[in-house]
């Protein structure tokens, strides 16, 4: 399981003189934050045991999922985008409208993190249904199954609105579950922990609307 901040086990063993506690800095061994399975431990800096943030660099997990992310959160803006003009019922379309206004700024978190981290930033609209590293993405919509909720109006919109993004909202989980078993970075551990609370409450929501 990933280390969390709040919960990483940082093991730190002070040298007990006769008289009692050193405050010699040379006194004290140094601080281990142990590796993932498979990886080497992590001995931090003075500046990392005083900012209390082990720096633990981002791996290939961290980075396939912010990449993939942002285009999976694309759609789903352009799915909401259609609400307004298309849905008849009143509550789904306040729904789809905080899915794009919530997912809109979640795509600029993730493209400022890649940046922060000697990435470039992703432009959503070009990532297709794979995504940046070419991978398919649960949940995902098809270019039919979007063509359909495009023509689609009143009843019928909202009843296929409601199955494309709980499907759509399903498959975020699923990726923000993988990165949380397998990445590293305590940024993107906090953005996919947020996902999946934020989108498993839409999920209910979808579904009280229509009766599902």
């Amino acid at each position: 399981m990933v280390l969390r901040v709040a919960g990483a086990a940082i093991a730190v063993v002070f040298t007990i003189g006769i008289g009692g506690c050193s405050t010699d800095p040379a006194a004290v061994n140094p601080v281990i934050q142990p590796g993932r399975p498979g990886e080497a431990n992590h001995t931090l800096s003075p500046e990392e045991i005083e900012s209390g943030v082990p720096a633990v660099p981002p791996n290939a997990a961290d980075f396939s999922y912010a990449e993939m992310m942002i285009a999976h959160h694309q759609q789903a803006i352009e799915m909401s985008a259609l609400a307004p003009q298309r849905a008849a019922n009143t509550s789904l379309k306040g729904l789809a409208s905080r899915i794009a206004d919530t997912q809109g700024p979640e795509i600029g978190a993730m493209n400022n993190w890649l940046r922060a981290n000697g990435r470039p930033a992703i432009d959503p609209a070009h990532q297709g249904h794979s995504g940046h590293s070419g991978h398919p993405m649960p949940g995902m919509a098809t270019a039919e199954e979007l063509a359909r909720l495009e023509a689609a109006t009143g009843a019928g919109f909202d009843e296929l609105y409601v199955r494309l993004m709980t499907r759509h909202h399903e498959g975020a989980i699923q990726m923000a579950n993988v990165v949380r078993k397998d990445g590293a970075d305590i940024t993107v551990q906090e953005m996919a922990d947020n996902i999946v609370a934020e989108q498993t409450d839409e999920i209910q929501r979808l579904r009280t609307i229509l009766g599902t």
